[in-house]
């Protein structure tokens, strides 16, 4: 007689790959940024949380496994910001102020980022994962059978790609300004105090723009075009705030480090957006 295991549905061979692909992208995460910090002439606070926010990527690729073992549909767009914005957060990191990077870092950058870029090829290119990536959450149902727990379609229309994509590059925004906010407090225990005020706005505007992004997504993805409008509007202010703080406070060294990751989740948010109002057609 065959065991529950045995007569379980095998997953695919690129569901399996990609599995461990994920897994070894994680562990070379945390690898990268512990070179990096090994060889930073300058081992400072901003570093330290650059580094902090960097080596969290790990658990977001751990993450990423159980979306894909699951075969979720979000497990797309989450993947591709997760690659990108990877690459971006351990890149600014193995630049130097000054000189050139140790080769150990950049030979753990290049093998990063051949390991997220193969991640997203086989995301977006690989048809068994494309015919796996097709199930949604599973909630808690109340029906005539009784109260059970189980996959269900959402209620609101069926989002595409590029909604979905643009929905998890905004969700970056408020981490991606929080960081340098916090690299930034190094300036106010250095004693400048005018900058209490910018880094406490600056504090303010990323967690504000974490309940207007959420506002935005949810009513995008049931199909409200103004949403749209409305998260280019929120994008174009943190941009605004976002990079003339990080030119300030953190100089030019900083607006390329903090201020880039910022700019790509941007530009695929509104691609996203525009791409979706160009394929979806307006309810009535």
């Amino acid at each position: 007689m065959r065991t529950a295991a045995e007569t379980e549905v095998r997953r695919p061979f690129a569901v399996r790959t990609l599995t461990a692909l994920l897994a070894v992208t994680a562990a070379a995460t945390v690898v990268v940024e512990v070179l990096n910090w090994w060889y930073a002439p300058e081992q400072g606070f901003g570093l330290a949380v650059r580094t902090g926010w960097a080596m969290l990527r790990s658990f977001g690729f751990l993450l990423l496994i159980g979306h894909v073992r699951r075969g979720r549909t979000v497990a797309r767009p989450f993947g591709l910001i997760l690659a990108v914005t990877t690459v971006f957060a351990v890149g600014r990191l193995i630049v130097p102020r000054q000189g050139v990077p140790p080769l150990p870092g950049l030979l753990g950058f290049a093998l990063l980022t051949a390991l997220c870029a193969t991640v997203v090829w086989l995301l977006y290119r690989s048809s068994a994962l494309a015919g796996h990536l097709v199930r949604h959450r599973s909630r808690l149902v109340i029906d005539r059978s009784g109260i059970s727990w189980r996959e269900t379609p959402p209620r609101r229309p069926e989002a595409s790609a590029w909604l979905l994509t643009s929905r998890v590059a905004a969700f970056t925004y408020s981490p991606l300004m929080l960081v340098p906010a916090l690299v930034a407090t190094a300036a106010i225990l250095d004693g400048q105090l005018l900058a209490v005020p910018a880094v406490l706005l600056w504090l303010g505007a990323g967690i504000a723009t974490s309940y207007l992004v959420l506002l935005c997504t949810a009513f995008l993805l049931r199909g409200s075009r103004w949403a749209g409008t409305l998260l280019i509007v929120v994008t174009v202010a943190v941009l605004a705030v976002d990079l003339p703080l990080c030119w300030w406070l953190l100089g030019v060294d900083g607006l390329i480090r903090d201020g880039a990751p910022l700019v790509v989740a941007a530009v695929l948010t509104v691609y996203g957006v525009r791409r979706a109002a160009q394929t979806t057609p307006t309810p009535p």
